[in-house]
């Protein structure tokens, strides 16, 4: 894939996750995952936007670290909404789908990165 797909991919997650975010329930389970799933999915994006302008393979490497931590995490909080019945499963199982499909692409990036140090 290339990366000005990706730029875009992981652009479109972030305002995809805001708007599942904003429909939780008002109450303090409801609060405290909108917080953490914005967090977490526009930090995907704006981390990856990062590595494009990676100095070095190491900075390349380190930053992309970051990008799949915060990638993960964004697929904890939809897996986490449909066990606790937050929101129909139906909704949220296209966007758990992309978070895994994300997660694997940049794994699989970071570990070409790391051999080629």
């Amino acid at each position: 894939m290339k990366t000005k797909e990706l730029l875009e991919r992981t652009k479109d997650f972030a305002h995809r996750c805001v708007k599942l975010s904003v429909s939780l329930p008002e109450n303090k389970l409801g609060f405290h995952i909108q917080g953490q799933l914005i967090r977490c999915s526009t930090s995907v994006a704006a981390n990856y936007r990062a590595t494009v302008l990676a100095q070095s393979k190491k900075s390349f490497t380190a930053k992309m670290s970051i990008v799949v931590e915060e990638v993960d995490e964004s697929a904890f909080w939809p897996e986490f909404i449909i066990e606790e019945n937050l929101i129909k499963k139906e909704r949220v199982y296209g966007l758990l789908n992309e978070a895994k499909e994300l997660t694997a692409i940049f794994i699989a990036s970071r570990k070409t990165a790391s051999k080629n140090l």
